[in-house]
């Protein structure tokens, strides 16, 4: 059944120092999609987040960004969907995904977490569930388990962060896609995307 989204969720670390690592994609992407839509944040204590409230294309969306740290944000969003009754299948995710290059960036539907902590705390969050949907934004992999805390905490170089944007920017293009449920369309048309020198 297509569920339309309701809520849009971008995770990482709170603070100007993490503004610009890689672990922060899924940040960027939600904040880029509040600035396409006018949505203005406003920091609510009781769930733990930056909230901005949007009209898309005449339908009702909420924006969060946590104010956790990427470990906890399971905090957020639970108290959040749980006090609007949103499902998770109503829920779209946007994080950095380190199984993929950069260049990269995939819709998903529920199933595994890939080891990802923001994703393991969401998900016992919403009663052990997985049905929320992911937007995986590639930030690479830098070839060994003991790298990669200090590579999604790394700043993006400029090139990287250029080519993060050009994936966000198509998938802000098939957001309406995704918004109404169409979900099949939405990543037949984000998963052919290819930029340049991926």
């Amino acid at each position: 059944m297509k569920a339309p989204l309701k809520l849009v969720v971008g995770i990482g670390n709170p603070g100007d120092q993490y503004a610009s690592t890689r672990h922060n994609a899924g940040i960027w992407f939600v904040e880029r999609l509040a600035q396409q839509l006018g949505g203005v944040f406003k920091e609510e204590k009781k769930f733990f987040a930056r909230i901005a409230n949007v009209n898309y294309e005449g339908q009702d969306l909420r924006l969060l960004i946590p104010t956790t740290y990427m470990n906890e944000s399971g905090k957020s969003v639970g108290a959040f969907a749980n006090f609007f009754k949103i499902s998770p299948n109503q829920i779209l995710i946007a994080h950095d995904e380190l199984d993929f290059a950069i260049g990269t960036i995939r819709f998903k539907q529920g199933g595994g977490l890939a080891g990802h902590n923001g994703l393991r705390d969401i998900s016992r969050s919403l009663g052990g569930s997985k049905d929320f949907n992911r937007l995986r934004v590639g930030v690479g992999h830098p070839g060994s388990k003991e790298q990669v805390t200090g590579h999604v905490l790394g700043r993006a170089t400029a090139e990287d962060k250029d080519m993060i944007g050009q994936c966000i920017d198509e998938a802000l293009a098939c957001m309406p896609l995704a918004l109404q449920g169409e979900w099949d369309q939405a990543m037949n048309r984000l998963h052919n995307f290819k930029i340049g020198n991926e």
